[in-house]
C-alpha cells in the first residue's frame, strides 16, 4: 500500500477511531460522573422520579426504533451496494409493508400517549406530607389550606402543604414563607437558597417581578415559567433521610446579560431545623427593622432642620 492510499485509508477511518476512543474514555469515568447522563436528574422528589421513569420508558422505545431503522439502513447499504453489471430492480410499491409501518407508527404513538397519561397524575398531584414531616398546624408558617387561586393549583389530598412563594427577578430568586395573615410585608423570606423540611409536601407559587424567568431544579421536578402578572404552580416532597442535601438549579430562560448567574438552591433539613430557621429569619428581619427604625429616628431632626431652613438670598 502506497503512502497516498495509506493516508486516504486513515482519513476514511478516523471518525470511527475517534468515536471508539471517546466511548472508551467514557467508561473510565467514575459512575457518579455519569449519573443521570442520559436521563433527567431525579431522587429528590417523587414527581421527579415519575418524570425520570417516563423519560426512560420513552428513551427505551426510541432506542429500539433507532436501532431497527439504522440496522435496516446499514443492511440495505451493504446488501444492495453498487456492483459491476448489476441492474436495480424496479419496485412499484408494497401495500402490506406500507400499511404495516403506518399501523406500527400509530401503535407506538398510542403506547406513548397511554404511558404519559398514566404517569401524569403522579407528576402533577402533590403527595401528602409524611408522619415525620413538618407539623403544619403548629409551625410558624401558614399551611396551604386556602382555596386554590385558579384551576391549575393543586393541593395534597389532605389539603395541607407548606406553601412558599417564589419570585424571580434579575438576577436572583426570592422565597417568601407566608405566616397566615393578610399582610404579606411581614412574611419571612430568604434569597438564593430555599430551606424546606423533609417528608413534607411543599407547594410553590411561582411569579416574576420584571421579565420572564423559568424555575427549574431538575431533581425536584419539572420546569415552570415565572412570568410577570401570572402565577404558575408546582410541588415537591423531599424524602426523609435527605437532611443536609442541597439541590441546585438554574434559571432556564434567558432573562438578561447576567442570566447565567441566576442560580437556585433548595436545602433540605429536618422539621425541627426548619422551625429553627424560620425563627432565626424572623429574628434577623426584626433586628434589621429595629435598626432601620433607630436610624430613621436619629435622622429625623436633621431632616426636619434641613426642611425648615430658609433658602439664602
Amino acid at each position: 500500500m502506497g503512502p497516498t492510499r495509506r493516508t486516504s485509508h486513515l482519513r476514511r477511518h478516523a471518525p470511527w477511531v475517534a468515536l471508539a476512543a471517546a466511548l472508551g474514555l467514557s467508561l473510565l469515568l467514575p459512575g457518579q460522573a455519569l449519573a443521570d447522563f442520559w436521563t433527567p436528574e431525579s431522587g429528590g422528589s417523587s414527581n421527579a422520579d415519575a418524570i425520570d421513569n417516563l423519560y426512560k420508558f420513552v428513551l427505551a422505545i426510541s432506542a429500539i426504533i433507532f436501532i431497527g431503522v439504522e440496522g435496516a439502513l446499514i443492511y440495505c447499504l451493504v446488501k444492495f451496494r453498487a456492483r459491476k453489471g448489476a441492474v436495480a430492480a424496479q419496485i412499484r410499491g408494497n401495500t402490506r409493508l406500507e400499511i404495516g409501518w403506518t399501523v406500527g407508527a400509530a401503535a407506538i404513538v398510542i403506547v406513548l400517549a397511554v404511558a404519559t397519561f398514566i404517569a401524569l397524575p403522579s407528576i402533577r398531584n402533590p403527595d401528602d406530607s409524611g408522619a415525620a414531616g413538618l407539623n403544619l398546624a403548629a409551625s410558624g408558617v401558614a399551611p396551604g389550606v386556602l382555596v386554590a387561586a385558579g384551576p391549575t393549583k393543586k393541593l395534597p389530598p389532605s389539603g395541607k402543604s407548606l406553601n412558599i412563594k417564589v419570585v424571580g427577578q434579575q438576577y436572583l430568586w426570592r422565597y417568601s414563607y407566608p405566616d397566615g395573615d393578610e399582610n404579606t410585608l411581614n412574611d419571612t423570606f430568604s434569597y438564593e437558597e430555599m430551606v424546606v423540611p423533609t417528608d413534607t409536601a411543599v407547594t410553590l407559587d411561582i411569579q416574576a417581578r420584571d421579565v420572564a424567568h423559568s424555575w427549574w431544579i431538575p431533581a425536584l421536578g419539572g420546569k415552570f415559567d415565572a412570568l410577570p402578572g401570572y402565577t404558575n404552580y408546582t410541588w415537591f416532597k423531599v424524602p426523609k433521610g435527605m437532611e443536609g442535601r442541597v439541590f441546585t438549579g438554574q434559571c432556564a430562560e434567558l432573562c438578561g446579560r447576567n442570566h447565567a448567574n441566576m442560580t437556585a438552591r433548595v436545602r433540605a433539613v429536618s422539621p425541627a431545623d426548619f422551625e429553627a430557621f424560620i425563627a432565626q429569619r424572623k429574628q434577623d428581619i426584626q433586628s434589621a427593622n429595629d435598626a432601620a427604625a433607630t436610624t430613621r429616628k436619629q435622622l429625623e431632626p436633621e431632616l426636619s432642620d434641613s426642611g425648615s431652613a430658609e433658602p439664602k438670598q
